[in-house]
């Protein structure tokens, strides 16, 4: 999800360390169907073959659908040549766990294929009546084997999609189809490099050449977007965007079945000209989107803009920064923009050294930004200091108008970069209240849990974004990064009540759905909690709809298909489906 092709990033949730360290079988029986070429890839149901990284060889170039020319065809020959040396050369390279096809994709975490609609899916329990719309839940799925380094955050998007209309379940799930899925599917094998897994050192280097080589030629169209739309959706004025860092939305339709359509690439209409990032914020008051993009190798690294509920983009705002840096989430409260400027970074001369770009910065020190939302001037920006503060991703933020603070809810990560860098030591993520002090420009910081518990991915009540709230619901990454529950947790007397799958099922982001418009007090907590979740052992996948008030668990849907543990998800209502563009 990280992008030196476009020079902009991204990020997601969580990774596999290794095979013994997840506890993990290979699934039993991994599909195993020949490539074909197809345009189109929502016609056919494509299925990946188990794979020996670093191995086998590069398979065999297919551009004549691409009609060359005789300089094109010496060319693709020439290039193709090229790579297959560049992989001979790497075979005998020893990968790194985050780079390690063999870690990063196994267990559940291993590809599956497009599944078209299947409709009225076997029920346990009672769906409550209130839940009617489509649960959509985005993820990597890379399409085609790995033929070398690849990371988690490196797959091809693939939205899983549960629709729910009077108790009863529809299931769907398909690809994004983003300009380089396209491409690729029309080669019929991997020509993109992976930002992630495979741009390190001088072979990255070598890889980006290649690559630009084959645009330079016509071979491939790096013009139109290099994204792999896998981390974030949000429905926004009408329209189902998925996102990563690395690129624009693509826009989803929902169809009445449940199934999902590929509209393609979306800049609002025009005035979207940059990459943006994958956790953009909607406003539950004023239904504004606020957005931050950035660049790894151009100035302005950051950049903040928003958009009117009606689709209407404000000027951009550069944020000066000395260094690109990672910012995969940031945070609004009702007044205030909260930008991040920690201590993973973009370095890209320690590719010359061999290195990943992606490093943790020891010299630096993190930083929270605070800005009006309608601000016009990067020295409007209230910039302090929070030493030793990486989150990945920040739960909530609000004012407390009575200390003059702005109050961040966020989970520190330490090491910072282990998610991109192997590490010895294991990584921890520790819920945290920091503290901004807008007179005296200090912050503090705490620790909320009492508990040894590493909590990861989750949310609060959307309808309570950027306001004060007592409740977050955040998923129990243990044994990391697997996730085995998830945890109810009071922000005001730091009590947690668990959830706990048990046995060997293991889920991922828990979403929590609102009853309806609330506004804080005794029923902030008044909705469902929606749960993927897979059974290791029976190599079976349902989702789980647990009651938020007391944790009961309302209804299991079993799904006909296994679902690898993916990123974040949406809701979309009936009564917004019905205006759908």
């Amino acid at each position: 999800m990280v992008s030196l092709l476009t020079m902009s990033t991204s990020g997601a949730i969580t990774y596999p360390q290794a095979q013994s360290d997840l506890c993990m079988r290979p699934i039993k029986r991994q599909p195993k169907v020949k490539c074909t070429v197809h345009i189109d890839v929502t016609e056919q149901p494509l299925k990946l073959s188990s794979f020996t990284p670093r191995t086998t060889a590069t398979p065999p170039p297919q551009h004549n659908s691409l009609r060359l020319n005789i300089f094109q065809k010496a060319a693709a020959i020439a290039i193709d040549a090229a790579e297959r040396a560049l992989i001979s050369h790497e075979k005998d390279t020893p990968l790194s766990k985050t780079a390690d096809p063999s870690v990063q994709i196994a267990g559940n975490y291993f590809p599956v294929s497009e599944y078209p609609v299947r409709q009225f899916l076997t029920v346990e329990g009672t769906i409550p009546d209130s839940i009617d719309g489509v649960y959509v839940r985005n993820g990597a799925n890379p399409m085609f084997d790995p033929i070398a380094g690849h990371h988690l955050f490196d797959g091809d998007g693939m939205v899983h999609a549960i629709k729910i209309t009077n108790g009863s379940a529809n299931y769907a799930c398909r690809f994004t189809k983003t300009e380089r899925l396209i491409q690729e599917t029309r080669l019929g094998r991997p020509v993109f490099p992976k930002a992630i897994g495979e741009l390190h050192g001088h072979s990255g280097i070598a890889r980006l050449m290649l690559f630009y080589a084959r645009g330079l030629c016509g071979l491939v169209n790096n013009q139109n977007g290099v994204g792999v739309a896998n981390a974030g959706l949000v429905y926004f004025n009408n329209r189902l965007l998925a996102m990563s860092e690395d690129d624009l939305p693509y826009q989803l339709k929902i169809t009445q079945t449940g199934d999902l359509e590929t509209v393609g690439r979306y800049d609002f209409d025009g005035q979207l000209k940059s990459t943006m990032i994958a956790h953009p914020k909607l406003d539950p008051v004023t239904k504004e989107l606020h957005a931050l993009s950035y660049d790894v190798v151009r100035k302005p690294y950051l950049k903040y803009f928003r958009f009117s509920p009606d689709g209407v983009k404000s000027p951009e705002l550069e944020i000066p920064l000395e260094t690109p840096t990672m910012i995969h989430d940031f945070a609004i409260t009702e007044n205030f923009v909260v930008i991040p400027d920690q201590q993973v970074v973009f370095k890209l001369g320690e590719m010359m050294a061999g290195n990943s770009p992606v490093v943790f910065d020891g010299d630096k020190v993190s930083r929270l930004g605070i800005m009006p939302k309608d601000a016009t001037e990067a020295s409007e920006i209230i910039w302090v200091d929070s030493p030793e503060t990486f989150c990945f991703h920040l739960w909530n933020a609000w004012e407390s108008p009575e200390t003059e603070e702005v109050l961040v809810i966020g989970s520190c990560m330490s090491p910072a970069d282990s998610i991109f860098n192997e590490r010895d030591e294991s990584l921890k993520s520790v819920l945290t209240e920091i503290r901004i002090n807008l007179r005296t420009r200090e912050s503090t910081r705490r620790a909320m849990m009492v508990d040894d518990v590493n909590l990861e991915i989750g949310m609060v009540n959307r309808n309570r974004l950027g306001r004060k709230t007592r409740f977050a619901f955040l998923a129990i990454a243990d044994p990391w990064p697997k996730v085995s529950g998830f945890a109810k947790v009071d922000l005001v007397t730091g009590e947690i009540e668990k959830n706990v799958y048990g046995d060997e099922k293991y889920g991922g982001e828990p979403f929590f759905l609102p009853s309806g418009s609330v506004d804080g007090g005794d029923n902030e907590d008044d909705g469902y909690i929606f749960c993927h979740v897979h059974d290791e052992e029976k190599e079976t996948s349902e989702l789980q709809i647990i009651n938020a008030v007391n944790l009961k668990l309302e209804a299991t849907i079993k799904l006909p298909t296994r679902v690898p543990y993916g990123f974040h998800g949406t809701f979309v209502d009936a009564s917004e489906l019905v205006d759908q563009v």
